[in-house]
């Protein structure tokens, strides 16, 4: 784990940043970049409805041909789905020998949707959280964890620069690790379709038809498998499982002990240990990409 003290600014302070893309991640890295005092612009589509947005908040818009001429670091936070034409477009054969790219996702490197050339430095810096998180927890004095990780290291500093991006949007306040993009791709993806994102939604839509084609209220459903869910989920985050066990009635415990040692726990792991889990899915976001 690394934090502000084990981070040198120096390796961007004088370097000129571009944040390709102003959404979620791109306005809330950008703002906090500007605010550690890093000379950064916004790149967008002359299309965009947020070039005013970004104006607004202070940043000096700029095309993609400008962005990849004059930045010493390009910062790629467009969709995952638009990155490969970015960068076969406009970056690969226009972007000069030891500037670096970093990604927040290590989707396209890992799955080799873009192949980089080796005269570049390629990062990975992925916040744990979503942008507004990123940007509020900064505004607050803290920060959100970020994961670091090197795919290429041309000029033999790609390390350094990737821990003092991180600490410029805050992470070295709270925790920097360091990783690989395959291992944070995999994970990352893992996470969302088997737990955070396709097992919940799977987990309370179940539950819900369940009740309700066993004849029990439409409401008393809702608020059984979807409105408490955040309630229980709040406890686990702020203290994990033993906490959420701790703060729940005896008949709620024993409720978890039951289904988790008869049921869910032996089926869910039998599934997820499945290669095909990952590589069917993957396959078919890879068509997608293309």
């Amino acid at each position: 784990m690394f934090y502000d003290k084990d981070c040198d600014i120096n390796f961007i302070k004088n370097k000129i940043v571009t944040v390709i893309g102003y959404g979620s991640q791109g306005h809330a890295q950008a703002k906090n970049l500007k605010d550690s005092g890093i000379k950064t612009f916004v790149c967008l589509k002359q299309t965009s409805k947020k070039i005013d947005i970004a104006i607004k908040d202070g940043f000096e818009v700029i095309g993609i041909e400008k962005a990849v001429s004059i930045s010493d670091i390009i910062v790629i936070l467009i969709p995952d789905e638009d990155q490969r034409n970015l960068y076969y477009s406009y970056i690969e054969n226009n972007i000069e020998n030891e500037k670096t790219i970093i990604f927040s996702h290590g989707f396209n490197i890992h799955y080799k949707q873009i192949i980089p050339q080796n005269n570049l430095n390629v990062i990975l810096v992925a916040p744990k959280a979503p942008g507004h998180t990123v940007r509020s927890t900064f505004c607050e004095g803290s920060g959100v964890p970020s994961l670091i990780g090197i795919y290429q290291d041309y000029n033999k500093s790609a390390f350094q620069i990737a821990l003092a991006y991180a600490m410029c949007i805050g992470s070295g306040r709270v925790g920097i690790i360091s990783t690989s993009f395959k291992e944070e791709t995999e994970t990352d993806l893992f996470g969302e379709q088997a737990v955070l994102c396709g097992g919940v939604s799977s987990l309370i839509i179940c539950g819900f038809e369940t009740l309700v084609e066993s004849g029990y209220s439409p409401d008393l459903a809702y608020f059984e498998c979807l409105h408490e869910m955040k309630l229980i989920v709040d406890l686990i985050y702020e203290g994990g499982i033993k906490n959420m066990r701790f703060s729940i009635s005896n008949t709620a415990e024993y409720g978890d002990y039951y289904v988790l040692n008869d049921f869910y726990y032996n089926i869910f792991k039998k599934k997820m240990k499945k290669k095909k889990l990952r590589k069917s899915r993957l396959r078919r976001l890879q068509r997608i990409f293309r």
